[in-house]
């Protein structure tokens, strides 16, 4: 299957992609990566209005859905650009009153969820609230933490898992920045002494589910970004590339293996499209669309990525050939939030084994 998108949304990638090469063209992106300093970019992103692209209209956003942001992901994916308070801020937003929301965005701050984006959302919980929502406990690898101006955070209150909000400037916050291999997204170790901080009005474990599952099917639109993105640049560097006084293009083996990265990118495509519809419209097999979209279009992303690098040869090892850009964002995707053996592992769990009995 191959899944179409509207006129509107096919203007929206175009818009976006013509953005990206103007201003994340790839001696931008080593700059912000050397320097680990994205706030360039992140000001701009938030100025010209591709921030809030995909965030509903009641919380200062453009509106659109799931889709739309899955579209700016793989955007951002196919330009390996800063994407931590990108990311962050559309899993936590609507976590977060509208007011709140609106808030940040007007004074071009974000909220990152208080998870480890090494896991699945909503495994443990490994901060404590005691009566008086006072927090305490500490969170690894919390993506987009490092920049962020609020924490929502989810807490064991002795009843079961609540959120809160927190500022990252009160009393008590502790946040230790960490660098990913790929440093076009960042992190931090995230400690909470004795913080008093605001519990809000939801659903935590329902909305935290629907939060890992929107997180999935994001970093599976930023893996089909980066794959695409490398496709392209073992294709061209095969057109160039001579070897026997030919292109290495002209090689079956060389043909053979961009053919596969093509098939994979289109089939990671309608997988990561029809996931984020699914999940959007809250339909009964979203959580298994998610599921298999992380699980497969990543993986297929880290394949891609090992047969770029071999389609280049020696230069694809090197820092100064952007494959290295692309190469270390596949690998992140893979790992960010559950790796594809989790998601398999999951499921499997729900898959029936035996056919229903008629």
């Amino acid at each position: 299957m191959r899944w179409e998108l509207s006129e509107e949304q096919e203007m929206f990638t175009e818009a976006l992609g013509g953005w990206l090469e103007r201003y994340a063209a790839p001696a931008n992106v080593r700059k912000w990566d050397e320097s680990g300093d994205p706030a360039e970019f992140e000001r701009r992103f938030v100025e010209e209005g591709w921030f809030s692209a995909g965030l509903p209209e009641e919380m200062g956003g453009q509106g659109g859905g799931l889709l739309e942001l899955a579209l700016t992901a793989e955007a951002l994916g196919r330009h390996a650009a800063p994407a931590s308070a990108w990311t962050a801020s559309v899993l936590a937003a609507p976590l977060l009153p509208p007011d709140v929301v609106d808030e940040l965005l007007g004074n071009g701050e974000f909220a990152a969820l208080a998870v480890d984006s090494g896991r699945p959302l909503g495994l443990r919980d490994a901060v404590r609230a005691d009566e008086r929502g006072a927090l305490t406990g500490r969170v690894s690898a919390v993506l987009g933490a490092e920049r962020a101006a609020r924490l929502v955070v989810p807490a064991d209150d002795g009843d079961g898992t609540a959120l809160y909000l927190v500022r990252v400037a009160d009393p008590g916050v502790t946040v230790t920045s960490r660098r990913f291999l790929d440093p076009s997204r960042g992190a931090a170790d995230v400690r909470f002494d004795n913080v008093v901080a605001q519990r809000l009005d939801v659903d935590a474990p329902a909305a935290l589910a629907d939060a890992g599952l929107r997180a999935a099917v994001l970093v599976s639109a930023d893996a089909l970004g980066a794959m695409e993105r490398m496709l392209r640049l073992a294709v061209d560097y095969s057109r160039t590339r001579q070897q026997f006084g030919v292109p290495i293009g002209s090689f079956q083996a060389v043909k053979h293996a961009a053919a596969t990265i093509l098939v994979s990118v289109e089939a990671a495509r309608s997988i990561a499209y029809y996931a984020a519809a699914s999940v959007d419209l809250g339909l009964e097999e979203g959580a298994m669309h998610a599921a298999i979209a992380k699980a497969q279009v990543t993986r297929s992303a880290v394949q891609a990525a090992d047969s770029a690098l071999v389609m280049h040869g020696a230069i694809g090892y090197t820092w100064e050939h952007d494959l290295q850009l692309f190469y270390k964002r596949a690998k992140l995707d893979e790992k960010l939030f559950g790796s594809p053996e989790v998601w398999n592992e999951r499921l499997a769990r729900e898959l029936p084994l035996l056919p229903a009995a008629g």
